[in-house]
């Protein structure tokens, strides 16, 4: 079968590596925004597709019999056009979402909405490690009144004010580098998305054992769509023949 991938994810690439294994013909679809990405086995695509419709005509010229969303949690535009491709196209859409962080019953998190709500709960004189990514960054770098630690594999396109440092690093983060981190930037406060996966999840152990306050912004609703949450759960929803 013809398999169109979107996400440059571990799990995408993951599924690509396992669905040429099991004969089948796989384009996996990368945003372009990173440098030097990973890349996956298999055919890949760069760029996106013109909104809904672009992704739904690309599936109908090129025959296109399944289509994965594993694209990142909050990739929101993305995963909406999914849905919309897919129903007028009527090509069998699978959605693969990581499980989210479950928050420890001492952890006290603040659980907020959207960036904008993050960055105004946030006490005066804090002193932030953000790792929300580039969407809703100028909500942040609006509050000097707080020091800001942005952590980003790409440098953003606005300017970095004074009260703000870039940290240009990229995953995996192991438990001792993130307690070490905290520790040394004084970091008294942690905002970061409900990401989900174990790449990124110490900095959560390690504000909690430091006692580092953590807002954790939720993830944003998805259309309808057959949902998965491994990798063998996707392969097997997408019910594969030949």
């Amino acid at each position: 079968m013809k398999i169109l991938i979107l996400g440059g994810t571990a799990e995408a690439r993951d599924l690509a590596g396992r669905l040429l294994e099991l004969g089948h013909d796989v384009t996996s679809s990368l945003a372009g925004r990173t440098q030097n990405p990973t890349l996956p086995a298999g055919a890949v695509r760069m760029g996106g597709f013109g909104g809904a419709v672009g992704l739904g005509n690309y599936l109908k010229n090129e025959n296109i019999e399944r289509l994965i969303d594993a694209t990142h949690p909050y990739a929101g535009t993305i995963s909406a056009n999914a849905v919309a491709a897919a129903q007028a196209s009527g090509v069998m859409l699978v959605r693969y979402m990581r499980p989210v962080w479950a928050e420890p019953d001492s952890a006290g998190w603040t659980n907020v909405a959207t960036a904008a709500e993050a960055a105004s709960v946030l006490p005066a004189d804090a002193t932030v490690l953000l790792t929300t990514g580039h969407t809703g960054l100028t909500d942040f770098l609006g509050r000097a009144d707080c020091r800001f630690l942005v952590r980003l594999i790409e440098a953003p396109a606005v300017a970095i004010p004074p009260h703000t440092r870039l940290l240009q690093d990229r995953p995996p983060y192991g438990l001792a580098d993130e307690i070490a981190l905290l520790a040394r930037e004084s970091i008294t406060h942690l905002v970061t998305k409900n990401s989900g996966g174990a790449q990124t999840a110490a900095k959560l152990e390690a504000a909690q054992r430091l006692g580092v306050e953590v807002i954790m912004i939720a993830r944003p609703a998805y259309g309808p769509a057959l949902e998965v949450s491994s990798v063998d759960g996707a392969i097997e929803a997408l019910a594969l023949t030949g």
